[in-house]
């Protein structure tokens, strides 16, 4: 049978001009995903939708930094990695709990702190929705919004992209961007004329808590090799409290911590070919400080991997490229956003792709570093070499990790590949590009994996023919159903120049929260900023998300059943006529709210009214 599409506010719509009861012989249907957005577009009722956190425009309680008193300021924005610490009532916490945003914008800031940054608010319910709770911390910061403390404890941090919601709710934020020097000379780097981090000086690792790491204690190391580590942070006390050191320093993206709250795997947004996969097990419970690290290495044309102990020394963390490449060991393409499914014993990893990667790959291949095996297949599924400039990965995929084996597979090819040098190519409801941020959502004892995507790019189908901005999506996949492209159900969309990034799910399941970062400032208030939003009533859902595809109600047309195979009704008596997916006109209707469908081949159907007002019907 085939699946439906996600209608609603997310539904295919036809170009056409109408008048009266007069439809025109053929219409050319438009992209199956809007051209533009300038507004966060989620699924109708009964999820409910609501704004949390807009950047730039919230104001963040601060500490004394730089000299300057404590104050407000305006919070930074370039919103990415979402965490959640659930209140402990054993403890006398009250409402849901803290939520934790990263900023990957990088600025110079007196009150906030240079670099990067992060903002933590707690959250109760109110009804259906969430609100957000005053607090007074216990360095007398007082308000709804508090900027994390990293200048006087850590030593700033960089570009804050991805991070780690550790089982018991500790958050680890991922200092992505790598840098090779104070100034590479990029034109985008983070002390390029003192907008990003003022201070050059050497930095010296703390001798005791926050800042302080058994076994690197008082060690001198250059300001920029300060950045680029996981850094946990405390929600409660909007403060940083270490930088993870023993991690290995890397341009950190995304993570998970297994249950038993020792087994953490991180993945690396390097360049394509030379970028890593981690894991570290600690020694005992709950204290990463203490315990091996290790680098992923997959076997000679095998899915089957090997983990390589790395030592601890600091001088192997700084440089731990370097070793991984003289040890052979795996380098992915732009690994992002890790999720574990307990029920499967897997982790779920978004390599999101490069445009022409054989270059990079060609220089890493010489360094040493081994390419895995499903990224060889895919190149000679091309017919080309994986070091060729001819190699080509325009759309990205999501990977499984199976903890108990140690296989790394594809588990899901982005796509499907289209060509964008045709006229008119009809773009496909269904479309996955570069996929980035992921998450397992778990509700109602439903597991879906949700999948955001940060595209690399407009062309090679990324977006529909002739548009020239992109618009990213949000996704989910029952993880019962196989994984393909077809089984997706879009969640949401973000509006023009924006990135979907930072799932999480908190209150059970019930409400999931995303960021929409970066947009064109062209967009409608507050879209125009980066903003964190909540989308609740998925527990309201009665056969799960794939409600959301049954939903067929567009501009006051409501058809059913959809699919259908032999007879459409409508919800009003009207005038209507149906056009095949080539945007020929096939049937017209009067005064009717029947329409007999039995003698038509099965596929995708437009439906129309007099006004104009379209539905996709689906024909089985």
């Amino acid at each position: 049978m085939k699946k439906t599409l996600l209608i609603g506010l997310l539904s295919t719509s036809v170009l056409v001009q109408s008048k009266a009861a007069e439809f025109p012989a053929k219409v050319q249907p438009k992209p199956m995903i809007p051209s533009v957005t300038h507004t966060v577009i989620v699924p109708p009722s009964p999820l409910k939708y609501q704004v949390l956190f807009i950047g730039a425009v919230h104001d963040v309680q601060t500490t004394a930094t730089y000299g300057k008193p404590a104050g407000t300021a305006k919070a930074k924005q370039w919103h990415d990695f979402i965490g959640f610490t659930a209140a402990n009532p054993s403890k006398g916490e009250t409402g849901l709990g803290w939520i934790s945003v990263n900023h990957e914008m990088v600025q110079a800031n007196d009150n906030i702190g240079d670099g990067g940054g992060m903002t933590v608010f707690k959250v109760e319910k109110s009804g259906d929705s969430l609100r957000i709770v005053d607090q007074s911390l216990s360095d007398g910061r007082k308000g709804k919004y508090f900027n994390v403390d990293f200048a006087n404890t850590v030593g700033e941090t960089g570009m804050n992209g991805g991070g780690i919601q550790g089982p018991d709710g500790r958050i680890w934020t991922a200092e992505e961007w790598f840098r090779s020097a104070n100034n590479d000379g990029t034109g985008d780097d983070i002390f390029q004329k003192g907008l990003g981090v003022r201070d050059t000086a050497d930095f010296t690792i703390g001798t005791s808590t926050p800042n302080g790491f058994a076994g690197y204690n008082g060690t001198k190391i250059k300001k920029y090799q300060n950045f680029n580590w996981m850094v946990e942070i405390d929600p409660r006390t909007a403060k940083a409290v270490r930088k993870q050191y023993n991690w290995g320093r890397q341009g950190f993206e995304g993570g998970v911590i297994l249950q038993d709250n020792k087994t953490v795997f991180i993945g690396e947004d390097g360049d394509a070919g030379a970028s890593l996969l981690t894991k570290f097990v600690a020694d005992t419970p709950g204290d990463f400080t203490k315990g091996k690290t290790y680098l992923f290495r997959q076997l000679e044309n095998s899915f089957k991997g090997e983990w390589i102990e790395i030592p601890q020394d600091l001088n192997t963390m700084l440089n731990i490229h370097e070793w991984a490449a003289k040890n052979n060991i795996s380098g992915f393409t732009r690994l992002e956003w890790l999720a574990y499914d307990k029920k499967t014993n897997r982790v779920f990893m978004t390599e999101t792709g490069s445009d022409a990667p054989g270059a990079t790959i060609k220089k890493a291949k010489a360094a040493g570093y081994r390419i895995p095996k499903h990224y060889t297949d895919f190149a000679a599924s091309q017919k080309v070499s994986i070091d060729s400039t001819a190699f080509a990965d325009y759309y990205g995929r999501v990977l499984s990790l199976d903890v108990a084996t140690d296989e790394v597979k594809s588990l899901m090819e982005a796509g499907p590949r289209l060509d964008d040098k045709k006229p008119y190519t009809p773009y496909p409801e269904k479309h996955l590009s570069n996929p980035d941020g992921l998450l397992v959502l778990e509700v109602k004892n439903k597991r879906y994996l949700i999948i955001q995507e940060d595209l690399n790019g407009n062309t090679f189908g990324r977006v529909p023919f002739g548009v020239t901005n992109r618009t990213c999506e949000m996704f989910a996949l029952d993880l019962d159903d196989e994984p393909k492209i077809e089984n997706l159900t879009r969640l949401g969309i973000v509006p023009l120049g924006a990135e979907i990034t930072g799932a999480c799910a908190i209150d059970n399941g019930n409400t999931l929260l995303f960021n929409s970062q970066h947009p064109s400032s062209y967009n409608q208030y507050p879209y125009n900023n980066s903003v964190t939003v909540a989308v609740s009533g998925f527990d309201k859902l009665v056969s799960g998300i794939k409600d959301l595809d049954n939903d067929s109600k567009i501009n006051g047309i409501k058809v059913y059943p959809n699919p259908a195979s032999r007879e459409l009704h409508f919800d009003d008596t009207m005038d209507a006529a149906l056009y095949n997916n080539e945007g020929n006109r096939i049937r017209v209707v009067r005064n009717t709210n029947t329409m007999d469908i039995s003698d038509l081949s099965a596929g995708v159907y437009f439906l129309m009214n007099t006004k104009g007002e379209t539905q996709k019907v689906v024909i089985e």
